[in-house]
């Protein structure tokens, strides 16, 4: 069975591991027990003022869990308002028109402005599953796991929802947009400057250049990854898309990634999930997931992907699936349509941040 909860300090070797898989990009993976045992503090503090009306920055982890072989094999995070003390930075693409009346010339050139944000949206990421996992359906229902403790909860977070999208990077960790653009101000390469921006931002604001960049002036190899994404992280894209997200015009000041949004209430499960009532369980029948289902309880949040049985009190479910959400008949779940089982090209692998 795989159940979707909250991060907790024993997970920490099986996040060590998890992290072996990561690839350049992953900035909030590294392989680093302090930074990771830190990050599951954070995380505990955040989940338990889950409930407490407004978003605060709280960095949430979830993970998944193979039940069976007691293992995490995935993380999904949702950050419930960047900003603040430490501001959201990102390029805004924007066009700006050169016009000689005399010469009779005309045009419109594509620049990049430094954006600073301090009261920002909520933020998922941290999308990663390990490879075993892949192209079996589970990184969709990781990462739409989020969206149901968003429609749960929805006054802890903002009433927008970005996502940054990982972008073109190579093998070794080379970003072509990194060494035209941010390598001239920081005099690092990517990865280091990259894992930099998670101990803290306040190097950007002192770096980077606050005056437009003209696009054209940029290398082609540069121009032509702005606003790509990394090939293992177009499926993460196309589920996204699907949820509600749409390209905000913004990208990554790092490798220029697209920096997607939806605003909360028009994500499809925050609108389309309800609670209903769970009036009974079943043994276990054979056939597809059908459906996310999460608990209400702001202590112990929990989700499964299943199959269950409409009824005009509530739900019927899965002896199974109850069991390992921890419910039994009279209590109440969140339910959601899982929409459309994936192929193996929609599974997956990570989101950058």
């Amino acid at each position: 069975m795989l159940v979707i909860r909250p991060v907790a300090p024993p997970d920490l070797d099986d996040l060590l591991e998890l992290a072996g898989q990561a690839t350049f990009g992953l900035t909030t993976l590294p392989r680093d027990a302090d930074f990771l045992r830190q990050r599951i503090a954070d995380s505990v503090e955040g989940f338990g003022r889950l409930g407490s009306g407004r978003p605060r920055g709280e960095p949430l982890l979830l993970v998944l869990e193979d039940t069976t072989a007691n293992r995490v094999v995935g993380t999904a995070g949702v950050v419930s308002k960047v900003g603040g003390f430490e501001p959201f930075y990102a390029y805004a693409i924007e066009t700006t028109v050169h016009e000689s009346v005399d010469l009779g010339i005309y045009k419109e050139i594509r620049t990049l402005h430094l954006v600073e944000e301090h009261n920002g949206p909520s933020e998922i990421g941290s999308m990663f599953l390990h490879p075993s996992m892949r192209g079996q359906g589970a990184g969709r229902v990781l990462s739409l796991s989020r969206f149901l403790l968003i429609a749960e909860y929805p006054a802890n977070f903002a009433e927008t929802v970005i996502a940054e999208m990982r972008g073109v990077i190579d093998e070794r960790g080379h970003s072509d947009f990194w060494d035209a653009v941010g390598k001239h101000f920081f005099d690092l390469d990517f990865p280091k400057a990259d894992a930099l921006s998670m101990t803290g931002k306040q190097f950007i604001g002192d770096l980077m250049p606050r005056h437009p960049i003209y696009i054209p002036l940029l290398p082609p190899a540069a121009q032509a990854v702005i606003g790509q994404v990394h090939q293992n992280t177009a499926p993460a894209l196309r589920i996204l898309q699907q949820e509600g997200f749409r390209f905000t015009g913004m990208v990554d000041i790092f490798e220029a990634g697209p920096i997607v949004s939806c605003p909360r209430d028009e994500l499809r499960l925050v609108r389309t999930s309800q609670r209903q009532v769970v009036v009974a369980t079943v043994p276990e029948k054979s056939g597809p997931a059908t459906h996310l289902i999460s608990t209400t309880d702001t202590t112990a949040f929990r989700c499964c992907a299943s199959s269950l049985e409409q009824t005009a009190e509530g739900v019927i479910l899965p002896a199974t699936v109850a069991t390992s959400l921890g419910v039994t008949a009279g209590d109440t779940v969140r339910t959601g349509l899982i929409q459309q089982a994936p192929s193996k090209q929609d599974t997956p692998e990570a989101e950058p941040t």
